[in-house]
């Protein structure tokens, strides 16, 4: 049966939030820097060595539970490409406050100079709506960032950036090395890379100690380097953010190499078709595999689970690793 899995919401976060997580997921209140659920994780916060990590009800971590027996948790054409490594992870993300202004790495970057196997795409489902900051409205090199960073000024970050109000169901795709923030008030559900990478180009008013973080220890010309600096045009953004179809693959199609999500609008029985996944409850009321989901639930479905009937009435979203 698939696995239902309470929220993992690693404390003491650099920013606040965590308000909508709770409402959404129906729990008790949590403290006021826990704007992150990590879900189905394989990852730990940078500098961890665990926290992160999703334990599922037995007391295993999932980690591990893969690592022992990757082909049942993930498929073999799945291990037969990439090996154990599930090559997801699922947020559920509460911007209590806006997000400092940063930017992922890409693989290349992230192996050579990380010694990461990956960087960080990722792309977000707007649960709770707001504004976004993604991609440069004008080319800025790496010496108009680095003067912006030493500085510490906000705003002439954010004034090199599209400003864009988001509504729930709206998504959004923010590609490596692509600057970005999250504007307060916004809940999504981010599906990314299995990495925890950020190059943070501010830090003043956020919980952190800027001496080497914001610049992955690298060096603030080296972290910079991985910065996109190239200007993004209104059709350009507009093909990074759009309303997500009712029914099928929400992401723009550059995104299905990193990961992939269906929206599934539930009227009666169907079926999520067979494969590692991470099934997300937004609407409704339904029996997934034999259980019972409702709003803010969340199921773990391992590939030789096969088939999952779904009777009911609402809408699931469907987090999967790229298409081996």
């Amino acid at each position: 049966m698939p696995i239902a899995l309470p929220s993992n919401r690693p404390r003491e976060r650099f920013y606040r939030g965590g308000v909508r997580i709770t409402r959404f997921r129906g729990e008790a209140p949590a403290a006021a820097r826990e704007p992150e659920d990590w879900i189905a994780s394989t990852t730990t916060i940078r500098g961890e060595s665990d926290l992160g990590l999703t334990v599922l009800p037995d007391g295993r971590m999932l980690r591990d539970a893969i690592a022992a027996d990757p082909v049942a948790w993930l498929g073999a054409a799945h291990v037969e490409r990439w090996g154990a490594d599930a090559r997801l992870l699922v947020k559920l993300l509460d911007a209590g406050q806006r997000l400092p202004v940063h930017a992922h790495p890409h693989d290349d970057f992230a192996a050579a100079h990380l010694g990461r196997p990956h960087g960080k795409a990722e792309a977000w489902y707007i649960l709770e709506g707001g504004v976004v900051h993604v991609g440069l409205r004008q080319e800025a090199g790496a010496a108009v960032l680095a003067d912006l960073v030493s500085r510490q000024d906000p705003e002439g970050l954010l004034s090199l950036l599209h400003e864009i109000e988001v509504a729930p169901g709206d998504v959004v795709w923010v590609p490596p090395g692509e600057l970005h923030a999250i504007g307060a008030g916004v809940l999504l559900l981010e599906l990314q890379q299995p990495e925890d990478l950020s190059i943070l180009l501010e830090w003043r008013g956020y919980e952190l100690d800027a001496t080497d973080v914001w610049h992955l220890g690298l060096g603030s010309d080296l972290a910079l380097s991985a910065v996109s600096t190239v200007r993004r045009s209104e059709p350009e953004i507009a093909s990074f953010v759009h309303r997500a179809p009712r029914t099928g693959s929400v992401f723009p199609a550059e995104a299905d190499r990193y990961f992939r999500l269906e929206r599934v609008d539930v009227d009666g029985v169907t079926g999520i078709a067979a494969g590692f996944s991470v099934v997300v409850a937004t609407d409704g009321r339904m029996e997934v595999g034999g259980e019972t989901v409702h709003r803010g639930s969340v199921l773990l479905v391992a590939a030789d689970e096969g088939e999952a009937v779904v009777d009911g009435r609402g809408e699931l979203l469907i987090a999967r690793p790229p298409a081996p």
